[in-house]
């Protein structure tokens, strides 16, 4: 854990207890928080708060891992009913004690997760209270009150997602609005739904003869909003284990190429994050990355497999695996923005690669943060061709020596800043001016593509 992560969940967890503290002592706890089946109001206040714990207990026992490791759930329902019914210091108490998980009781989290977790919503949740009691709310216009609660769970919302964002971001490394537009994107979506819902349950529970038992009947919709939810990456998973699937397929053909496709799409990624690319971007490279290859099931194995230098005619045949390869996905429309990448990440920055001769930024980005990482992971495994593996400080120097000619030098400068290059001479050598291709260059477009086994750097 960095520094910065330890002081920011140090400084969340002293602040976040000394304001619930101090909101338990100085504001009391509405009168609406009361089961209403006790005559003792101190019991009734407590078995209504024990009733919402619950509740927001069995919320929280269902939590959605998003597609980035963000664990969400739908607990903000009822904890948005208490902040209306109770105010900031019952809010408090049921944000504290309600959002408990399975794996924090299990000890999948540490203390200072499980601390940071509970006063990132509890927070959040006393400042909505005080929103909420602040906004008019009259008996005669029960359209106020929803815009109440709606104003109010908006802030716990949005509260809940920037601190646990900050949290996220600072643990990989990433920028907050990556990680905002990413996992906590459609956490959002739900949670705004799921407002309207947790006003209609505080509505339930203060009408007299239905009370707490007509709530229960609402937590139903609060549900199939997780089941949505989960289904959405639970469907992303799967067409992701079927992509890793094809594409193990297809380096299985050649045993020197186990996991290659696997590998490539980790350093694509890897490098799209500390470009701060956007979500999008990250899960084009995902995809891209174990999809780049699958072109070759159309090479023959005489070619494919061939330990020796290839002829013109078999170098033509290999060369095709990037046209074959978009064209394999181009129906797929979910697949459209991996189309590029496919197609063009043995384009050279000079305009002498293939299959299309692109020079500099005609080439797609993605396309030429792949080229970088289809290339050092190559040359840092064996090969039919080259049996020792280069070391990671090689493989670099390889990087830089065609950097501006077979590479994107700002690719290259990206790579040498992740763990990948870490340790290595080369890993703290300042960023270099990008070299535009000069008119010589496009030149190399009117003579054949370059062969794979002309540049030590271009293998894969």
């Amino acid at each position: 854990m960095s520094r910065t992560l330890k002081l920011y969940l140090a400084t969340l967890v002293i602040a976040g207890i000394l304001v619930i503290l101090i909101t338990g002592v100085v504001v009391p706890i509405g009168t609406h928080i009361r089961l209403g089946v006790a005559s003792d109001v101190g019991v009734d206040t407590a078995l209504g708060l024990g009733f919402w714990i619950v509740v927001t207990l069995v919320a929280s026992a269902l939590p959605v891992t998003m597609a980035r490791g963000t664990v969400v759930n739908t607990s903000i329902g009822p904890l948005v009913a208490v902040m209306y019914l109770g105010g900031p210091a019952a809010a408090a108490i049921v944000g504290m004690l309600g959002v408990t998980e399975g794996r924090e009781l299990r000890g999948r989290v540490p203390w200072y997760g499980t601390a940071a977790n509970h006063i990132g919503l509890a927070l959040p949740a006393v400042a909505g209270a005080f929103v909420t009691q602040a906004m008019p709310q009259p008996s005669s216009a029960p359209i106020l009150s929803l815009l109440a609660v709606l104003a109010g769970g908006l802030v716990l919302l949005v509260g809940n997602m920037a601190l646990t964002a900050v949290s996220v971001a600072l643990r990989r490394g990433e920028s907050i609005s990556l990680v905002l537009v990413g996992d906590l994107r459609p956490y959002a979506i739900g949670g705004i739904a799921i407002i309207p819902l947790a006003w209609l349950m505080a509505q339930l529970y203060q009408e007299a003869g239905i009370g707490w038992w007509a709530v229960l009947l609402v937590v139903l919709p609060v549900y199939v909003i997780r089941l949505a939810l989960h289904q959405v990456v639970e469907m992303r998973d799967m067409f992701t284990q079927t992509i890793g699937a094809l594409s193990e397929a297809v380096d299985a053909r050649d045993p020197y190429t186990s996991k290659h496709s696997r590998n490539v799409q980790i350093i694509s990624v890897d490098i799209g994050r500390v470009m701060r690319m956007k979500d999008n971007e990250l899960e084009a490279l995902e995809w891209g990355g174990l999809l780049h290859d699958v072109g070759k099931i159309g090479v023959p194995d005489a070619v494919l497999l061939k330990p020796d230098k290839l002829t013109k005619d078999e170098r033509t045949l290999m060369n095709l695996h990037p046209v074959i390869g978009a064209n394999i996905i181009a129906n797929v429309s979910k697949l459209a923005p991996e189309l590029p990448i496919i197609r063009h990440h043995h384009e050279w920055y000079n305009g002498s690669g293939y299959p299309d001769r692109l020079m500099g930024d005609e080439i797609p980005k993605l396309a030429r943060v792949l080229h970088v990482a289809d290339a050092f992971e190559a040359m840092t495994h064996a090969r039919p061709y080259r049996m020792r593996p280069l070391s990671t400080e090689q493989a670099i120097a390889e990087l830089r020596k065609y950097s501006g000619v077979q590479f994107d030098p700002v690719m290259v400068d990206a790579f040498v800043r992740t763990a990948w290059a870490k340790g290595s001479a080369d890993a703290d050598r300042p960023t270099e001016s990008r070299p535009v291709p000069m008119l010589a260059q496009a030149a190399a477009r009117m003579i054949p593509p370059a062969a794979a086994d002309g540049s030590p750097a271009d293998v894969s």
